[in-house]
């Protein structure tokens, strides 16, 4: 009798603890069609199925615990999914992988995520950092080949994000110079420290972010950014200017300045339209770039979309920016001089 009160106490505990813990399967899959003249040296085009071109296609696990008093625990794991190949290369948690804590004093994160610099970059892209249409300012203009030298994610990061005060937030970020990077750039290769803060009400947003990131004995690169947003109903209007610095130590220092504009407006309940204007001034390699993106959603539901973009950008002599269409134009540049358009159709399914 006792062993079976026991076992009772035992189930009802597991239970208890069970009723406070929640785990959730998510995802998008955006999969369509992509055209990109201009794409090669010899001025051809690329053309076919691609991915991610409204939103990037992702799989992932999150699960939180309650732990009582206000504290809770967490994890969050997200990997990439290429729709057009279905991930031949693999399937990993590049997008996202980490294990947090949070409560009244607001939240820790351990792992890799997206850096503070980028998420308020994020924010006013009315692309969403993604397709032929996307703000282009966040990527490793120098060139220098350093895992993650756009600064977008960074490994071995430790966060913290704070509550929201009416309205007002601040997040910091520190990612380790590991031993790994030291070896093979010396000094604090790798090192990553930055932070944004952010006031969010009503129709409002404004953020400002600033990060470094060290190449070791190479030198650093310093980012700094504010954007904003106004939602007026009709119409939301974004903004945002951009400054990435690369500071080496020998040698003169290199500025590329960056400035996006952009309008989107709901269309019969079910739609939006949008259109961006990107400048890339390019002080570092003498030249310049511009981008214009124009764009429209179609909801079917809450859950899923239709989608097209068409995008230009002209490039000035020395400039060779590419638009980037996943799985058709992946990363490819544009021949010096050579101005490109692009087109995305597509449909969009997230659960």
């Amino acid at each position: 009798m006792k062993k079976s009160l026991i076992a009772l106490a035992v189930l009802a505990a597991s239970g208890a603890a069970m009723a406070q813990s929640s785990v959730t399967l998510f995802g998008i899959v955006d999969t369509g069609v992509s055209y990109v003249n201009n794409a090669t040296g010899n001025d051809s085009s690329k053309y076919g199925v691609g991915t991610s071109g409204n939103a990037t296609s992702r799989l992932g696990l999150r699960g939180t615990e309650d732990l009582g008093g206000g504290l809770k625990a967490g994890f969050w794991l997200e990997g990439e999914i290429f729709g057009d190949t279905g991930n031949a290369k693999g399937f990993d948690f590049k997008r996202e992988s980490t294990v947090r804590l949070s409560g009244n004093f607001g939240e820790v994160r351990l792992g890799r995520e997206t850096t503070p610099t980028f998420r308020a970059g994020l924010k006013y892209d009315l692309f969403g950092a993604t397709g032929i249409g996307q703000f282009m300012g966040y990527k490793d203009w120098a060139g220098t080949g350093l895992a993650d030298g756009n600064t977008i994610r960074k490994d071995n990061m430790l966060s913290y994000s704070s509550p929201n005060f009416s309205g007002f937030t601040a997040n910091i970020s520190y990612a380790f110079d590991e031993k790994a990077n030291q070896a093979t750039l010396g000094g604090n290769g790798g090192r990553y420290v930055g932070g944004n803060v952010g006031y969010d009400n009503g129709p409002l947003s404004v953020t400002a972010a600033y990060g470094t990131l060290s190449y070791g004995n190479v030198g650093d690169r310093d980012e700094m950014s504010i954007g904003a947003s106004y939602n007026f109903g009709v119409a939301k209007v974004v903004g945002l200017a951009q400054q990435v610095k690369y500071k080496p130590e020998v040698g003169s220092s290199a500025k590329f300045n960056n400035y996006m504009l952009g309008v989107s407006a709901p269309v019969g309940g079910v739609g939006e339209v949008k259109a961006q204007y990107a400048y890339y001034d390019q002080k570092g390699n003498d030249t310049k770039a511009q981008q214009l993106s124009l764009g429209y959603v179609h909801n079917l539901s809450k859950r899923t979309a239709l989608y097209g973009t068409v995008a230009y950008m002209k490039n000035n002599k020395n400039s060779n920016l590419g638009l980037q269409a996943k799985g058709v134009n992946d990363g490819s540049l544009s021949a010096l001089g050579k101005n490109q358009t692009g087109v995305q159709v597509g449909i969009r399914h997230a659960f």
